[in-house]
């Protein structure tokens, strides 16, 4: 598989697509996070939000990359295969990797350039014109949130239109959304990734494991991206949401 180039619309819907705001089961969260965010003034957030709150360790959030172990932020529970495999429309990314996702991407409130040079802040959120945001700019954590809800959701969406009917278990799709999130669907598509979609097409998932590797940023290889695409493999093929990284005794941000 030749090295995919970034593309400046990872996390760009298609267009006219609207940007639902999924959800998930975090009512605990919720009532905490609505206080916590909006002040006392009433405020709602989507339970979706709070849980990438709470996944983000939001209260902590700074201008640096945080690992999520400083300030350690609360476990949410595992995720694991489900019995049986469903199409990807019906699944949503888990807690746990959203928050492999944030250990991965770290969380900044200030925008910077990215490894390819790319304007970026919050979790990996790269910046659109229609964003108002240049280097140096800070946003709010309420911010960081909007962001990380509208950029999973695409990715999400993203997933489905690339494996069609294929049905996934959980890690499986959890794999493929961090896949999209981080390389954008432009570099997944069957003129840039051939192998990754013919492998979707023969319903081959030990070769779609193969072709989750993605090591190029701004035409270099970068040592941060090999790792996690280990991760991702660990991922889809065995459910392992650990930092391969932690292994060997290595950071959890690279």
């Amino acid at each position: 598989m030749s090295p995919p180039q970034p593309l400046p619309s990872r996390h760009r819907p298609a267009s006219g697509e609207a940007e639902p705001r999924p959800r998930s089961k975090a009512h605990a969260v919720i009532r905490q996070l609505r206080r916590r965010l909006g002040g006392g003034s009433g405020k709602r957030i989507s339970k979706r939000k709070a849980a990438l709150a709470l996944s983000a360790g939001v209260m902590g959030l700074g201008t640096a990359a945080m690992p999520m172990s400083q300030p350690q932020a609360p476990q949410l529970p595992s995720s694991s295969p489900v019995e049986k495999r469903k199409r990807a429309p019906f699944l949503k990314a888990s807690p746990a990797m959203l928050e492999a996702m944030i250990e991965e991407e770290g969380a900044r409130q200030t925008v910077y350039r990215d490894v390819a040079g790319y304007p970026t802040v919050g979790v990996g959120h790269l910046v659109k014109p229609e964003d108002g945001l240049r280097v140096g700019d800070r946003i709010s954590k309420d911010r960081v949130l909007d962001f990380l809800e509208q950029d999973i959701a695409i990715a999400e969406r993203a997933v489905a239109r690339l494996v069609g009917d294929l049905p996934l278990f959980q890690n499986e799709f959890d794999a493929l959304v961090d896949l999209v999130f981080n390389v954008g669907e432009g570099n997944v598509s069957a003129e840039r990734s051939p192998r990754l979609n013919e492998a979707i097409a023969a319903a081959d998932y030990d070769a779609i494991a193969e072709e989750l590797g993605y090591h190029h940023a701004g035409g270099s290889i970068a040592k941060g991206l090999i790792h996690r695409s280990e991760r991702r493999a660990n991922i889809f093929m065995d459910a392992s949401y650990e930092d391969p990284r932690e292994a060997a005794g290595g950071s959890s941000v690279a």
